[in-house]
C-alpha cells in the first residue's frame, strides 16, 4: 500500500523529470538561436551579483551603492555562485530547478495531506507541477520568481497543515521581503489563523508576537539595508515600476483584477478551475480556516497588483508566485472528484475525459511554453545583449548614454548610465513619462547617446540621427521592433 509520505524515490523521479523538463527548454532556446535570459532585468541581478562577489560593494557600477535589485536575497544566492567560479548560466539555471523541485515536493505533499485517496505509485501532482509552463518557464528566466512562489507555497502549506509554529512563519514571511516586497501580504493568512484558533487569549496573543518577534528582525534588517543604499525604506524599483505603469490604473478595478486572476488559466490550468472551486467548497464546509487561507491570499494577492501595479506581460512573472496554490487547490480537487467518480459509470466516463483532456492540454502547453522561452530568449539575446556588446566595442568609453533596458548593457558595457526606466536613476523616477521633463533632464546631465525602442516613447527619439539598429529578425517576427541607437543632439 503506498505511503501517504513523501518517499526517497518519489523524491528522485521528480528530480530527474525536473531536469529533463529544463532540459527540453533549454534545448529548445539554443536550437532557436542560443542560450540566454528570457528578461533583461535577469542581466541587472547577474551585474549586482558579479559586482558583489568581485568588490564586496552592492553597486550597478563601481563604486556607487544603488538599490536597483528588487530582490537582494536573489542577488545573493546568484554572487555565491560567482565565489563558487560556476558558470552565471548554470548557476542560475540550478537554482531555478531546485526552486521548481521544492514546489513540486510541496504540492506532493499538500495532496497526500489534504486527500486521503491520492497514494500514488508515481508523483503525478508533482510531475504536473513540474511541466506546468508558467513555473518552467520562471525555472529559467534567470528572476527570483520561484525562489518567492517556494517560500510563498511553503508558508500557506505549513498553514494548511495546522502548523503551529508561528516563529517559524514570522521568518519565512521575513526572508520573503528579502526577495518580494510582497511577501508582507503573508501576514494576513498566518494572523487570521492565530486569531481564529480558539485558542485561550493569552497564547492568540504569545502566538503573535512569536510571529511578529521573527518577522521584525527580518523586517528592521531589510529596512536598514534599503535605507542605508537608497535612503528610502524599499528599493528604486518598487517606485519605479508603479510610476512607469501608472497610466494602466485608468481601466476599471474589476477588469484588472479579471486580468490578474486569469493568469494561471493559460494552459491546463483552466481545466483544474472547478476542482478548485470543489476543493475550497469542501474546505468551507469543513471550516477548514488553515486551508481557505490560502484561496483568500490568492485572489487578495491579485486584487493588490490589479489595484498597484496591473501589469500582466511577460506571461504574468508577478503572478507567478502566486500561481502553485491554485494548482494545489485544482490537483487536490480533482483527486477527490477522481476518488469519488468510480462508483458510478457516467461518472467514470466523465472522470477519463476529464483527465484525458487535462494531459492533452498539459502537453499541449508544455510545448508552447518551451516555443514561448525560445523566443523570448530569442529576442532578449539578439535585441539587448547584442546591442549591450555592440555598444562595449563602438561607442567611446567616456561617452554618457540613456538607456530604458539596462541589465544587459551594465553587464557587458559596465560603464555609468542614466536609466530611464529609474531602477539606478531614482531622479528619473517622477518623470518617467514626461517625455519634455526627460528631455530637459538628458540635456542637463550631457547625454551622448539614447538607446531605446522607437515606438516606446512618442517624441524623445524623434529627428535623432540613427547610429545602430540591431536588425535582429525575431523581434520582427514577433510583431516588435529593434533596438535602436542614436546620438543625443542638445
Amino acid at each position: 500500500m503506498p505511503s501517504n509520505k513523501i518517499s526517497r524515490k518519489d523524491a528522485g523521479i521528480l528530480a530527474l523529470v525536473a531536469a529533463f523538463n529544463l532540459g527540453i527548454y533549454l534545448l529548445a532556446s539554443h536550437l532557436k538561436f542560443r542560450i540566454g535570459f528570457p528578461l533583461d532585468d535577469a542581466w541587472i541581478h547577474q551585474t549586482y551579483a558579479r559586482n558583489f562577489a568581485a568588490w564586496g560593494q552592492w553597486a550597478f557600477w563601481e563604486g556607487q551603492t544603488s538599490g536597483g535589485s528588487t530582490a537582494p536575497l536573489w542577488s545573493a544566492f546568484l554572487a555565491l555562485g560567482y565565489w563558487l567560479k560556476i558558470s552565471f548560466y548554470v548557476w542560475a539555471f540550478v537554482l531555478g530547478g531546485v526552486f521548481l523541485w521544492g514546489i513540486a515536493l510541496l504540492g506532493e505533499r499538500f495532496l497526500r495531506k489534504t486527500v486521503s485517496a491520492y497514494r500514488p505509485e508515481l508523483p503525478w501532482a508533482g510531475i504536473f507541477l513540474l511541466g506546468e509552463w508558467h513555473l518552467l518557464w520562471a525555472s529559467l528566466s534567470g528572476m527570483e520568481t520561484l525562489l518567492y512562489a517556494l517560500l510563498v507555497a511553503a508558508v500557506l502549506v505549513f498553514l494548511a497543515e495546522s502548523k503551529g509554529n508561528y516563529f517559524l512563519f514570522g521568518a519565512l514571511i521575513g526572508i520573503s521581503i528579502w526577495v518580494r516586497p510582497g511577501g508582507v501580504t503573508l501576514l494576513g493568512p498566518v494572523v487570521v489563523v492565530i486569531l481564529l484558533s480558539g485558542k485561550m487569549f493569552k497564547k492568540i496573543l504569545q502566538d503573535l508576537f512569536n510571529l511578529f518577534l521573527s518577522f521584525g528582525v527580518f523586517l528592521a534588517l531589510y529596512l536598514f539595508f534599503n535605507l542605508a543604499i537608497t535612503g528610502t525604506p524599499y528599493p528604486n524599483t518598487f517606485y519605479a515600476k508603479q510610476a512607469e505603469y501608472a497610466s494602466l490604473q485608468l481601466a476599471p478595478l474589476w477588469a484588472r483584477f479579471f486580468g490578474e486572476a486569469q493568469l494561471p488559466l493559460i494552459g491546463a490550468g483552466a481545466l483544474l478551475l472547478p476542482a478548485a472551486l470543489y476543493f475550497g467548497w469542501h474546505a468551507l464546509r469543513r471550516r477548514d480556516v488553515g486551508t481557505l487561507v490560502g484561496g483568500l491570499w490568492f485572489l487578495g494577492y491579485a486584487a493588490l497588483y490589479a489595484w498597484k501595479l496591473p501589469v500582466t506581460y511577460q506571461h504574468g512573472r508577478y503572478m507567478i508566485p502566486a500561481m502553485p496554490i491554485y494548482f494545489f487547490w485544482g490537483l487536490s480537487g480533482l483527486s477527490r472528484l477522481l476518488a469519488d467518480s468510480h462508483r458510478v459509470h457516467w461518472k467514470k466516463l466523465g472522470a477519463f475525459a476529464w483527465r484525458s483532456a487535462l494531459i492533452l492540454v498539459w502537453f499541449a502547453f508544455y510545448g508552447l511554453g518551451a516555443k514561448s522561452y525560445a523566443e523570448d530568449v530569442a529576442f532578449i539575446e539578439s535585441e539587448m545583449v547584442t546591442t549591450a556588446h555592440w555598444v562595449a566595442e563602438n561607442l567611446p568609453p567616456d561617452a554618457l548614454i540613456a538607456a530604458h533596458d539596462i541589465g544587459a548593457l551594465g553587464y557587458f558595457d559596465g560603464r555609468e548610465l542614466v536609466d530611464l526606466a529609474g531602477l539606478v536613476s531614482p531622479d528619473v523616477i517622477s518623470i518617467l513619462r514626461d517625455e519634455e521633463e526627460l528631455t530637459l533632464y538628458l540635456n542637463d546631465q550631457e547625454v551622448d547617446y539614447l538607446i531605446v525602442f522607437p515606438s516606446w516613447y512618442e517624441t524623445l527619439s524623434e529627428g535623432l540621427p540613427l547610429v545602430y539598429n540591431t536588425d535582429s529578425p525575431f523581434a520582427l517576427l514577433m510583431n516588435g521592433e529593434n533596438m535602436s541607437v542614436y546620438q543625443w543632439v542638445r
